[in-house]
């Protein structure tokens, strides 16, 4: 690897005599890392654990996991292992209280905000968020795998948040950065780097914290990480941030076996993973609480109002388990919910940005019928036990995937769920003469 002769300074200096066996992992094959949907897969059994996660496993070889339909079902996630580190930052700062809102600010393509559903009670509500809209895209497509009720994916810069002043009691900022911890995992990441490049990243690393801090509630729980390894990005961009706020930097326990990094520098408390200590890539997160909060002017927006249902279709009963624990409301043509007891504050998000989704979106009303919605198919709210089951092999769960029709005689007509292994691909609707496989275009496998 022909690394660039000013990050080869740098990180000598970080590193010390320990440099060359730094040097040394970046030779070696990136480990490949799953973390599991503990609501909809149960990992294979003899899977080597991600120490510092329940969810995540390491992987012997990379598999073409396009072609896997429990990827499209949503059983997993494809993530770095050093990132899983969340968990432990989530759980020993923030708990698993029952009611928090909770943002991932720059969420794309979804790794953090998924991790966050698993760790989050259903109380709970999250707000993930993108300001590339493109990447806005894949992101709610992943979220929407995942199957939780309580998120809602925004596509917005982070000055947005100032109109949330005090409303969020946790917010991960995993802030895009120079990408040094990639070099062996994405070598693209290598390319573009430059020292410039650094002082444009840690320029508006600050900007997006200065943004977001007037969201955060007093007492509220910030996670800042990035995927590099200087302090520029880092430890010079949380001196800054104390310096700006009263704030107090959360210390983790973390067993010494597990090989990361403590730093402890003016008052800083982070901690950094290197591959040549961990099983995983370069990464830096710190936690810090926030003092004191003082409100801002509250800056409305669209005005755009959550209106629930006064009664939903009887379809949606029997598709749905417990659908009292939900409200129902109208989008344009389409019937979404999210649970009862965060509909308030969905209403204030809804108002003031600009929204992607919104809860589960359930089904398109068409004249007096509901028509189902992928993301329904997806969620973990949905009853199987009402709705006829289509159970695929693996060679049709691609071909649904890849959305080719399927041959198949079926007796039972209309709406169908088509399964893998038990686990929702999405909807078929089956017809006198023929199958229509209803999987979203846009989401449809294009490798052969």
């Amino acid at each position: 690897m022909n690394l660039p002769l000013a990050f080869i300074e740098n990180t000598k200096r970080q590193l010390g005599e320990a440099y060359p066996s730094f040097q040394e992992s970046l030779q070696q094959p990136a480990p490949v890392s799953i973390r599991i949907n503990p609501k909809k897969y149960v990992a294979e059994e003899n899977l080597p654990s991600v120490p510092w996660s329940k969810f995540g496993f390491y992987l012997s070889e990379r598999p073409v996991f396009t072609l896997d339909p429990l990827l499209h079902a949503g059983a997993y996630y494809v993530q770095e292992a050093s990132s899983m580190f969340l968990e432990q930052a989530v759980l020993q700062s923030a708990g698993d209280s029952e009611s928090l809102n909770v943002l991932d600010l720059c969420a794309a393509p979804g790794g953090k905000s998924t991790h966050l559903l698993s760790l989050l009670n259903g109380k709970s509500l999250l707000v993930t968020n993108e300001v590339i809209r493109s990447r806005a895209n894949i992101l709610n497509e992943n979220i929407t795998k995942w199957g939780n009720v309580n998120v809602i994916t925004t596509s917005n810069d982070a000055d947005a948040f100032q109109s949330l002043p005090l409303f969020f009691d946790l917010i991960v900022v995993d802030a895009p950065c120079s990408g040094e911890g990639l070099f062996r995992k994405e070598p693209d990441s290598l390319k573009e780097w430059s020292l410039q490049n650094i002082e444009l990243c840690y320029k508006r690393q600050r900007r997006i914290l200065a943004n977001v801090w007037s969201s955060l509630k007093e007492n509220g729980i910030l996670i800042y990480c990035t995927c590099t390894y200087n302090k520029f990005e880092n430890e010079e961009n949380l001196l800054w941030l104390s310096h700006q706020q009263n704030l107090a930097f959360v210390e983790l326990s973390i067993p010494d076996e597990w090989g990361i990094e403590k730093v402890e520098e003016n008052k800083i408390v982070g901690y950094r993973f290197y591959p040549h200590r961990v099983k995983g890539e370069g990464f830096f997160i710190s936690v810090v609480r926030k003092l004191e909060a003082k409100a801002d002017h509250i800056r409305h927006g669209k005005s755009a109002k959550l209106i629930p249902l006064k009664k939903i279709p009887s379809q949606m009963s029997e598709w749905i388990i417990e659908p009292g624990d939900y409200t129902f409301f109208q989008w344009g043509d389409t019937i979404s919910f999210l649970p009862s007891g965060k509909i308030s504050d969905a209403q204030i998000i809804v108002d003031r940005l600009n929204i992607i989704s919104a809860g589960i979106t359930a089904g398109t009303l068409k004249h007096d019928k509901v028509i189902p919605e992928h993301s329904l198919a997806m969620s973990r709210a949905l009853n199987q036990e009402n709705i006829h089951l289509l159970d695929l092999s693996l060679d049709e769960a691609r071909e649904y995937l890849r959305r080719n029709s399927l041959n198949r005689a079926e007796n039972e007509k209309g709406f169908a769920l088509a399964t893998y292994k038990s686990l929702p691909l999405g909807w078929v609707n089956i017809l006198h003469n023929r199958i229509n496989n209803l999987y979203p275009s846009n989401w449809r496998i294009r490798m052969a």
